[in-house]
């Protein structure tokens, strides 16, 4: 007798990448307002590799970390972490693996890299939005904290999610 062997798979996945992505928060450079982390990769990557479904581990990742599990950067956790000036990059990791995922349904390159690429801005709009709001700080300000120092590292990071998805 077998199970359903692609509900195990799924499940297999949504185990690793909640662990990878609360990992990649423990690997952080601490730059005020906002630490640079793993994790946007690791959010990718599970766009990469599950498509759609990638908004399974994004969603119990977060949802563990609501909870007070310390799977937040550097062991945060809480509700308080999303009310605070990261809270909107990581509920920006909800649209974005979506987007990226069904972008990964799709054979065309282009629309894989356009998806990661749309996916890394949604988590930058989701994220200067949010800390304007939360700070009071002015937008332009929010993006010259919040995205400019960033956008080296996220472009290495999207550049090694594409790469791995065409390797698998």
């Amino acid at each position: 007798m077998y199970g359903d062997e692609k509900r195990s798979y799924q499940v297999s996945l949504t185990a690793a990448f909640v662990a990878l992505i609360a990992v990649g928060g423990w690997v952080s450079l601490p730059i005020p307002p906002i630490p640079v982390t793993l994790q946007t990769f690791f959010v990718l990557l599970a766009a990469v590799v599950m498509g759609r479904y990638a908004l399974l581990p994004v969603g119990v990742y977060l949802l563990l970390g609501i909870l007070n599990m310390p799977v937040f950067h550097n062991g945060l956790a809480g509700i308080g972490v999303l009310m605070g000036p990261t809270g909107g990059y990581l509920i920006g990791f909800i649209p974005a693996v979506l987007v990226a995922g069904l972008a990964y349904e799709q054979e065309n390159r282009i629309i894989r890299a356009g998806g990661i690429a749309a996916a890394t801005l949604i988590i930058y709009l989701f994220g200067i939005t949010w800390m304007s709001y939360s700070t009071g700080m002015a937008l332009a300000q929010a993006v010259l904290l919040g995205v400019v120092p960033f956008v080296a590292g996220d472009v290495l990071k999207g550049i090694a999610a594409f790469i791995i998805g065409e390797r698998i």
